[in-house]
């Protein structure tokens, strides 16, 4: 996957996440909860674009944060 895309995608998780007043750990916490064996540091590592994600993952964050998929891919500013 392109880096720039990446980026731009964990941006995005940040910035939605960080909206509903939500952790890293309690975004990890959930996704646990919803059988994703995922860490706050992954976490961490995909809102800067280190670590690839995966499409359980991008489903669980969207129920979690209660967003659409376009608010995760939105690649304009």
């Amino acid at each position: 996957m392109n880096k720039e895309i990446e980026t731009r995608i964990g941006q995005n998780i940040r910035r939605l996440r960080e909206k509903v007043n939500m952790t890293q750990d309690t975004l990890a916490a959930r996704l646990q909860v919803n059988g994703c064996d995922i860490t706050r540091s992954a976490v961490a590592k995909i809102e800067v674009g280190q670590r690839h994600l995966y499409p359980d993952e991008l489903m669980l964050i969207k129920q979690i944060l209660r967003v659409e998929y376009e608010d995760i891919f939105q690649m304009d500013d």
